[in-house]
Parts: structure tokens; C-alpha cells; sequence
């Protein structure tokens, strides 16, 4: 299986001639923020501190990681040749939720992977569009996975979760996803034979926006998918790559106006700011090295993407790491078959090497 993930994947970890050293337009995080250039390791635990405290600054705090709970199960289901469990669990300190815990029926310790959406039920193959069941395909593949998703908000279309409330949020919500999906990796090291250094994340659309800024905020996640979310600020995209939505990196005290705008010139929140200093979100990724990630691109994540993905490669390069970045490109914003073939690979070669 592991000669096999690996030759799925290989391909993807190599721009296009023509962008192969493009990195023109974004600010280079092996660069302190005074100018002072990152020469070594050390210089980069330096900067990467320094970067994760800017934008942690700028998103804001959060609360501390909830480490100790365990899920609550409310019922289970055998299907197949898994079990899936409903259980609920705290993914902020004063909001609970319920997800799907779907364990497979072999023994021994086991990697894990969370899926994020907008509900928990497509993930786990329960009514959902095609190709996106990545939860129900994962645990047939031998993984342990945890199905989330903001069903309350996305029903209220409000989408995303606010802390401690929607009225006076103090962290940008595509933060606070981010953080939830933090409390709830931590909750997954509590099931039996999940082994806590193998927990990868995935997520389409909103969902890859939730999964990028989960993996790249905390590095607990050891390797994460993104699919399609928009990896940069990218106003060319109409709604698609929406990031000054007050549900993401815009929010304001509601009633809010004019959503599903489609460029940010209204934008509030911290998104004016991080225009106007030219701060981008490849930042963020530089985070991951020289943890692995899978961009699975479509019409938001276009071949041109390699130009922002180059500085983390640069990173990993700094750090003495090769085949870190990959990413695959189709036309569509929706995962087919041939992405998601790439995308289980991933996580079979980085997860499950050896099984």
C-alpha cells in the first residue's frame, strides 16, 4: 500500500516549469518582520514564533486548549465494517456540539483524521453531495475519524462559531474554527488505540478554510488536505475565497449587511488590516513546516497558487525537508474522483505508511 500512495502522490510535489521559482507578490516569511533575513533553524524557530504571535494578535487569543475531556457517546451504529458513534464534547469552554466518531473494526493502534463542513453528516456518506465523504472512505481505509460540522449556524446562516457569542466575539471566527477543531484532536487522543501523534485534518470549501487554519494554528495536526478553500486573499474569485465575510476574518458586532459580497471593499474585521499591511495567508502555511499538506485545488486554487506555496517549500528547503508541499489541480470547485484518490494517498503515505 505504501509504494502504492506514494507513486499516487509523488507527481504533486513538483510546480510547473514556469512556476518553479515564482515566489513574486508575497512577503517571504524566511524574512523577520524588520527585514532581518532567517539564515538557520534557529533563526526560524524565531520567526515562526513571530509569526504565529503576530497573527494570533491580530485574530485574537484564544482561551486555553480544553486537554483533558473525553467524548461523550450518545448512540452507535454498526455499519459495515465499522462502528460509528454520535458524541458530543466541548469545542469551545461554553459551547458544546456532537459529531460522528467512526472507529474501524481492526485492531491496534490507528491513525485518525477530522472532517470539517458545514454539518457532520456529509462527511460520513449520510445525504451528502459525491466526493465528499471523506470521514465514511478514511475509516474504510483503516483510519479513526471525526466528523464535525457547524449545523447550528449553517441552518441560522451564520456558519461559523463565535466566541463567546455572536454579539461580541473576541477571537475572528475562522479563529475560533480553528481552535474547536484544536479542543476536538484533543479530545480524539482519549479514544482507545487513536495514536495522538497521527491525527491529520481535511476539509472542503468552507470546510478547507476551517481545516488550513486549524492544521497551520496548531501543531498537534501532523498533516492536513485543504480543498479548495481559497489558500490567499484573493478578491479575483467573487464569493468564492470570501475571507472578509464577518463569518470568517470580517467579523463586526451584528446586525451584519451586504454578506456573500463579492470583494471585501466593505470588509471589516481584521481583513482591512491584513490588505493594507500586505500580510497573506501563506504566512500561515510556513506554520506547517515541516509538517505535510495537500492543497486539493479547484476553481478557488488555480496552477498559479505555486507561487505561494514556493515559500513554504523554501521553508521545508531552510529546515532540510523535500516533498512537504503538494498540490492538485482540476477546473471545478467540487472533489472527483481523481482528487480524492490523490487526497487519500496523502494521508495513507503520511499517516499510514507502514500499514
Amino acid at each position: 500500500m505504501s509504494e502504492y500512495s506514494w507513486r499516487t502522490i509523488a507527481p504533486y510535489f513538483y510546480p510547473p516549469k514556469e512556476y518553479e521559482y515564482s515566489f513574486h507578490g508575497y512577503r517571504s516569511p524566511l524574512q523577520f518582520y524588520d527585514g532581518t533575513l532567517v539564515k538557520d533553524r534557529t533563526d526560524w524557530r524565531k520567526r515562526r514564533e513571530e509569526i504565529r504571535s503576530r497573527w494570533m494578535e491580530m485574530l485574537g487569543e484564544w482561551p486555553p486548549i480544553l486537554d483533558q475531556q473525553e467524548f461523550k457517546i450518545i448512540d452507535k451504529e454498526k455499519r459495515e465494517d465499522f462502528t460509528q458513534y454520535r458524541v458530543r464534547f466541548y469545542w469551545t469552554p461554553n459551547e458544546q456540539t456532537e459529531g460522528y466518531l467512526l472507529i474501524p473494526d481492526k485492531k491496534g493502534q490507528k491513525p485518525a483524521v477530522i472532517s470539517v463542513f458545514y454539518e457532520p453528516e456529509t462527511a460520513v456518506g449520510i445525504g451528502g453531495k459525491p466526493y465528499r465523504d471523506f470521514a465514511y472512505q478514511l475509516v474504510k481505509k483503516g483510519f479513526v475519524t471525526l466528523s464535525l460540522g457547524t449545523s447550528e449556524t449553517t441552518k441560522n446562516k451564520t456558519y461559523s462559531i463565535y466566541y463567546p457569542n455572536r454579539e461580541s466575539a473576541i477571537i475572528q471566527p475562522l479563529s475560533a474554527l480553528a481552535y474547536a477543531a484544536a479542543n476536538a484532536l484533543e479530545a480524539l487522543t482519549k479514544v482507545e488505540d487513536v495514536d495522538a501523534e497521527r491525527i491529520g485534518i481535511v476539509g472542503h470549501s468552507y470546510g478547507g478554510k476551517w481545516a488550513m487554519f486549524a492544521s497551520c494554528l496548531y501543531d498537534k495536526f501532523a498533516c492536513a488536505a485543504w480543498v479548495d478553500p481559497g489558500i490567499v486573499l484573493d478578491e479575483t474569485k467573487g464569493s468564492g475565497v470570501n475571507y472578509w465575510e464577518p463569518w470568517y476574518l470580517g467579523y463586526y458586532q451584528p446586525p451584519w449587511k451586504q454578506t456573500w459580497s463579492k470583494t471585501g471593499e466593505n470588509g471589516r474585521g481584521v481583513y482591512p488590516k491584513l490588505k493594507k499591511e500586505e500580510y497573506d495567508l501563506h504566512e500561515l502555511h510556513a506554520l506547517m513546516a515541516p509538517r505535510p499538506f495537500l492543497v486539493s485545488g479547484g476553481s478557488s486554487d488555480q496552477v498559479e497558487r505555486w507561487i505561494p506555496l514556493n515559500h513554504t517549500v523554501a521553508v521545508n528547503k531552510l529546515l532540510g525537508y523535500t516533498h512537504r508541499v503538494a498540490m492538485t489541480n482540476r477546473p471545478e470547485h467540487s472533489p472527483n474522483a481523481e482528487s480524492n484518490k490523490v487526497l487519500y494517498a496523502f494521508f495513507e503515505w503520511f499517516l499510514a505508511p507502514n500499514e
